[in-house]
């Protein structure tokens, strides 16, 4: 083989290099993951009493703009009176998601279950007065997507949990160990009841920067819960010892050094419901964001702010089924797939069948006149337009009969076939990718 030509086999090491650090069986990790390199696409909720003021969550008080005794006073006026959990399960499925992750309790401590560890939780400590989980796991597992819960590991609002602030009041783990084996055995706790009353398919971590893996004994938490589920996934906020990474809000300017990752985005610029935040994305915005992220091997979590009462504003639900209505018609090209053509190939994300034998080219906004790509050795059998059936023709420029370098292959695209937000075209090929990675000249 020439050295500098790329096959299949190999151009799924370059899409997909390395694997999670996990001490796991390689085939175990690839067949456990499987499912959700498969999903490329989740639905994250932010629900909590925040959206009562519509204030930033928890963060708002840990950054002094509001005190924790006010922020605490949103629990008398979170109702979820128009909770809907088949609603919310419907919309994202129409979305085309694969899994949702809701936030069980985020960094206030508010438990959106009746947990037995405490006392603040929605179902004894607001108007809502039930266990808002309960349903909306069976209604999304009703409809086929995967489970996923959200926990924050630290808790600001628990009396046993050490403040890290320069100016808090509260202890050090270290003078005090037994304060702070109190607090793990109430995350323990609580992440037995979810693991128990939920089974979640991944478990999506959070705040856990404030302490090692050793003061969070993260290997300790991880056996507990794969041994409850051993096919559960967890995400990479463990301090490590997780299962993929997740980036957040920035989208990543190289392909990411991973083997798994998802990348998680607000419709607006706030997590959790906020009147006064109107920078809604676009579907257009979404979907070439989105396009971008399994263009480079990775997933996106795609996040909704409902408000207090259970319903989510019209702007998230319109991108949610924007969003819907170009998965489903581009289905073949987005789901099942994998991470695409490395960088110099196409200018545009794009991805392959798992076989590398078919290349989906994703075309963002309207294309004038031909599209191109770069060092593809192979003979096309066709190319489509995914979505309309419709076949397009294609021009190879610049081989050279006794070169190996290929030659450049140019598509042209009429105006006619193109989607509204983003068209794709599908470039099926004779056997596996072959790419020439090389600089030119006669080799």
């Amino acid at each position: 083989m020439n050295k500098l030509i790329v096959t299949g086999a190999i151009l799924l090491q370059l899409v997909q290099p390395v694997l999670a650090q996990q001490k796991t069986d390689p085939q175990e990790i690839n067949e456990k993951m499987q499912w959700f390199a498969d999903a490329k696409l989740g639905i994250f909720i932010h629900w909590g009493i925040y959206a009562v003021n519509g204030i930033d969550e928890s963060w708002s008080f840990h950054n002094r703009k509001i005190s924790h005794a006010d922020y605490m006073k949103q629990l008398k006026g979170f109702t979820a009176k128009n909770y809907d959990p088949q609603a919310w399960a419907d919309l994202i499925k129409e979305s085309g998601a694969r899994y949702a992750v809701i936030t069980t309790k985020h960094h206030d401590g508010v438990a959106l279950w009746d947990t037995k560890f405490g006392k603040l939780d929605v179902a004894k400590a607001t108007p809502a007065k039930r266990d808002l989980l309960t349903p909306f796991f069976a209604a999304i597992r009703k409809n086929g997507i995967k489970a996923g819960a959200y926990y924050s590991l630290l808790d600001w609002t628990n009396n046993n949990y050490p403040g890290f602030l320069k100016d808090s009041s509260r202890y050090d783990i270290k003078k005090d160990p037994a304060r702070w084996q109190n607090f793990l055995d109430f995350n323990n706790g609580q992440m037995t009841e979810i693991a128990t009353r939920f089974n979640p398919d991944l478990w999506w971590f959070d705040g856990d920067w404030e302490r090692s893996a050793d003061e969070w004994k993260a290997t300790d938490v991880r056996k507990m819960l794969l041994s409850h589920n051993p096919k559960t996934i967890i995400n990479g906020r463990l301090t490590g010892y997780g299962d993929y990474d997740t980036p957040e809000q920035n989208f990543p300017v190289v392909r990411p050094n991973f083997h798994w990752w998802e990348l998680c985005m607000t419709i607006n610029n706030n997590w959790g419901y906020q009147p006064q935040d109107t920078n809604w994305k676009t579907p257009y915005e979404v979907i070439t964001i989105f396009a971008d992220a399994i263009s480079n091997g990775g997933n996106m979590l795609l996040d909704i702010g409902p408000k207090e009462d259970g319903t989510i504003p019209p702007q998230q639900v319109n991108v949610l089924k924007e969003l819907g209505k170009w998965n489903k018609k581009h289905e073949a090209a987005i789901f099942s797939t994998i991470g695409g053509l490395p960088q110099g190939h196409f200018y545009g994300p794009t991805t392959m069948s798992k076989d590398s034998s078919a290349i989906y080219l994703f075309l963002a906004g309207k294309v004038s006149g031909q599209v191109m790509i770069k060092g593809l050795d192979n003979k096309i059998q066709s190319i489509k337009v995914v979505g309309n059936g419709t076949s397009l023709t294609h021009k190879i420029v610049g081989k050279i009969s006794w070169s190996p370098v290929p030659g450049l292959v140019y598509i042209p695209v009429p105006e006619n076939v193109q989607d509204e937000y983003m068209t794709v075209l599908e470039v099926k090929l004779d056997k596996a990718a072959k790419l020439y990675r090389g600089k030119g000249g006669l080799n």
